[in-house]
């Protein structure tokens, strides 16, 4: 699959096959992941990889939108270390860019995978926080439930010309 159709055609996925995801392959989106820009190089993304049932039935309840997480056979929460960073702030951004290459990757190997946001609603970061057991400097940023898809949703065209300015608005 070439870069635009990856992009063109990856959708949310929040149906899965009850098969699990093998360690190469997740070490594969790992290194997608991680080959994003970041600002400065810094790099402060951590990721952590959820296997075990209990603990995604549990993050399964953080907020409204994770409750795929019941049928997912693994997740990958993003997180940052804002103590790595050159440009205080920027994290956000770094993450966002390596949960989105995450994101295709999967779909590129043929997974499914959703982004649900985490930061920068306060009371879903603490409740992350606290189940997962991150360090108090640690920020969770978003977790990615992943497997393998048990729906096929068609490619959608979401170019909008109203959007599109051209040297100035």
């Amino acid at each position: 699959m070439d870069i635009l159709e990856a992009i063109l055609t990856r959708r949310s996925i929040r149906k899965y096959e009850n098969k699990p995801v093998e360690e190469a392959l997740v070490k594969e989106l790992l290194a997608a992941a991680m080959a994003a820009p970041s600002a400065g190089n810094q790099q402060p993304w951590h990721f952590v990889v959820v296997t075990e049932r209990e603990k995604l039935d549990a993050l399964s309840h953080v907020h409204p939108y994770v409750t795929m997480l019941r049928q997912a056979p693994l997740a990958i929460l993003v997180c940052a270390d804002p103590k790595v960073e050159k440009f205080p702030g920027n994290w956000v951004l770094d993450c966002a860019a390596a949960t989105q290459n995450l994101l295709l990757a999967a779909h590129g190997l043929g997974l499914g995978a959703v982004w649900t946001g985490l930061y920068p609603d306060a009371a879903r970061m603490t409740s992350v926080t606290e189940l997962m057991k991150l360090p108090a400097h640690i920020q969770p940023h978003s977790l990615v439930p992943l497997g393998w898809p048990a729906q096929k949703p068609g490619r959608q065209d979401r170019y909008n010309d109203e959007r599109v300015h051209h040297n100035g608005w």
